[in-house]
């Protein structure tokens, strides 16, 4: 019950920051959108680290890596903004469940974890689900499902090289190197395309900006209390929720393929998961 309660603060925080991004989509240039999420991010995670008393996490010998890690979780972010605003909300979501299966790849590749058939399995289940939602061949792919499969891999990178970080880093250190590292980079990109938000724009910004760590937050919060496998279960159900937004807040329409490649998705992110929940078991 106490991870079910956590995992509706983490679906509520990504939909209202979809529907924040959906807001400024088209109003508020993308790597403006970014600027204000850094910054109001590192005002709240550098309050709550002074208010913990907690001032040794500011401090990181593993600068290199935390630059490396936030370039990709940059980018990553940049597609999945430009994403919502070109896509069906439903679809985006869809293919970000692909996360765990490029994550899975990376690591075979670089990290020389084994390639078991379980992991196998999975990767197989994520790429059907990727083909049943773009449909190659009956229709045209557009560029917009390629920026957010894009996205994914950046998202993919960005979560492998954190396994190595969170092994000597605090959670709210790679929290505050996120927000310190991509806010001039955010900065310098946007000033060319700058735009002063007006009104209710001001809100979505500050949305977006507490809803970005609320999200996470949340999610290490329900694992703590539930294993891996149930999490992510519970996580799809930012599928039909956002598809359900869509429908009621942008007349968007809801196809039943969506569902089959998202549930393909999760099929194989419950192997992988469930593989790795056995082994900890085990030891």
């Amino acid at each position: 019950m106490v991870a079910l309660t956590w995992m509706s603060g983490t679906l509520i925080s990504f939909c209202l920051m979809a529907l924040g991004a959906r807001e400024l989509s088209g109003e508020i240039p993308v790597f403006q959108t970014l600027f204000f999420r850094s910054a109001i991010g590192l005002v709240l995670i550098s309050s709550l680290i002074l208010l913990l008393d907690k001032k040794q996490v500011f401090r990181s010998e593993r600068g290199a890596l935390h630059t490396f890690r936030n370039t990709f979780h940059f980018f990553g972010q940049y597609g999945w903004f430009v994403g919502i605003g070109l896509l069906p909300l439903a679809e985006v979501f869809a293919l970000e469940f692909t996360v765990p299966i490029w994550t899975a790849i990376i690591a075979s590749l670089f990290l020389g974890e084994r390639m078991t058939p379980r992991k196998a399995i999975s990767i197989f289940l994520g790429m059907l689900g990727v083909v049943v939602i773009v449909r190659p061949g009956i229709e045209i792919i557009d560029a917009a499902s390629l920026i957010v499969l894009g996205a994914a891999i950046c998202y993919a990178i960005s979560y492998t090289t954190t396994k190595s970080l969170a092994s000597t880093e605090s959670p709210l250190t790679i929290l505050f190197y996120m927000c310190l590292v991509q806010l001039p980079v955010s900065l310098l990109l946007s000033l060319s395309v700058w735009v002063w938000p007006e009104g209710i724009q001001w809100f979505w910004f500050v949305v977006i900006g507490v809803t970005a760590l609320s999200a996470h937050f949340c999610l290490v919060r329900a694992m703590g209390h539930a294993e891996v496998t149930t999490v992510i279960t519970l996580d799809f159900l930012r599928l039909p929720l956002i598809a359900v937004l869509g429908v009621l807040l942008y007349n968007e329409e809801f196809e039943l393929y969506l569902l089959i490649g998202g549930a393909l998705m999760l099929l194989g992110n419950w192997i992988n998961f469930s593989e790795l929940a056995m082994r900890g078991r085990s030891r």
